[in-house]
């Protein structure tokens, strides 16, 4: 029986395996869909679709650069177990690497990636029924830059945190330098004029009635106000931010006096922004041990 395209995605849409799985147990069983089905079963590649309700905010993130592109990620999986897994690491790496050498510009393009088997889709699918746990390409950003600019990098507890810089002039070692500081104080914008319009609002309105209930009045409260919004920045900006390495300049400075200036800056925290489930450690490992999905 002729195996077709329609037939496959049919297939892949059922049991959540690999293209280039369903294509062979389509084949083993004669284009039937429903023993494919259960082949797919036997050999534990189907179970990945049981997985896709998990939570997956463990993982790693890392950096891949090439002269005058580069690519950040975030991989996630279930647990902490598995992001130390060479099987997954090295997934990582087949990731990052493909996307450095493809056109891909955002996460969408990225998944539908060729490799020698199938997309980087299909990978994350197979990988999943393999090692047993939900993984997941969660993000990745693409930079490129130009001959006078620098990327700088840094990874913090092997890829927990994952830090790239843009600098225009300056050296690769004044763009780490600023990476690890980004790494460490955790910014959520590069300037001051990067900040949204209604975040400064609400941080305005939390500064004045913290004000007015110190017992100030309304004229010295927006005065105080003003003031405060300046620590704000300081705190969630990375060029008003104090230099870690001199805490009497700014990160703004520290670049500058060094003949450069910050133009990008992207931080990943493996698993920022996700609701981590608090499953009881005995009692996981006790639904391994009796086989329970």
């Amino acid at each position: 029986m002729e195996i077709t395209a329609s037939l496959v995605k049919d297939l892949r849409e059922k049991s959540g395996a690999g293209m280039m799985d369903c294509k062979k147990a389509l084949s083993e069983c004669n284009g039937d869909i429903d023993a494919a089905m259960d082949y797919l079963r036997e050999k534990g590649i189907a179970k990945a679709e049981k997985k896709g309700s998990r939570i997956a905010a463990e993982g790693l993130a890392n950096i891949y650069v090439d002269g005058n592109k580069a690519v950040i990620l975030e991989v996630n999986s279930e647990t902490d177990f598995v992001s130390k897994n060479e099987e997954f690491i090295h997934m990582i790496d087949t990731i990052g690497n493909a996307i450095l050498n493809s056109e891909a510009t955002n996460l969408d393009e990225a998944l539908d990636i060729s490799l020698e088997e199938g997309t980087i889709r299909d990978l994350i699918v197979s990988k999943t029924a393999t090692i047993g746990e939900k993984l997941s390409l969660r993000r990745v950003e693409v930079l490129t830059k130009q001959d006078d600019e620098v990327f700088g990098s840094y990874l913090h507890m092997g890829g927990k945190i994952a830090v790239l810089t843009l600098l225009k002039g300056a050296n690769e070692a004044v763009a780490k330098d600023v990476a690890m500081q980004s790494a460490a104080m955790k910014p959520n914008y590069v300037f001051i004029e990067d900040v949204p319009e209604e975040e400064i609002n609400r941080e305005r309105e939390v500064l004045k009635e913290q004000a007015i209930n110190e017992g100030k009045d309304a004229t010295i409260a927006e005065k105080m106000v003003e003031g405060r919004l300046k620590k704000f920045y300081k705190e969630i900006c990375l060029a008003e931010q104090a230099f870690i390495k001199d805490g009497d300049i700014t990160v703004n400075t520290y670049v500058m006096n060094n003949g450069g200036e910050i133009k990008k800056m992207i931080r990943y925290e493996v698993g920022e922004g996700i609701e981590k489930r608090n499953d009881d450690f005995a009692q996981e490992v006790m639904n391994q041990v009796n086989g329970n999905n």
